[in-house]
């Protein structure tokens, strides 16, 4: 299986040059390179990705503050007929 879940605090501008880094990525053909907080994977995205997006808002009664959020998530099927094939390689 293998799982990259990491999070770091970062500028907006930060952010965005970090996603126009992986657009590029998408766009080509190489292998995605995942890389925050020390933590690395690669992946091989194929086509169809299937693309969610979710915004969110988190705010109860009493609070002064609310939590918002956005979310990207891209989806894909690889072939694997082995838990070694299936599996990510973290690497930190």
């Amino acid at each position: 299986m293998g799982e990259l879940e990491t999070e770091e605090q970062k500028t907006r501008s930060e952010i965005a040059t970090y996603l126009r880094g992986l657009a590029d990525q998408l766009d080509s053909s190489d292998p995605v390179t995942l890389a925050l907080g020390g933590t690395t994977v690669q992946m091989e995205p194929t086509d169809p990705v299937t693309f969610k997006l979710e915004g969110e808002s988190d705010w109860s009664q009493g609070d002064e503050t609310a939590k918002q959020s956005i979310e990207f998530e891209l989806v894909w099927w690889r072939d694997a007929t082995t838990a070694e094939e299936g599996t990510l390689d973290v690497q930190e």
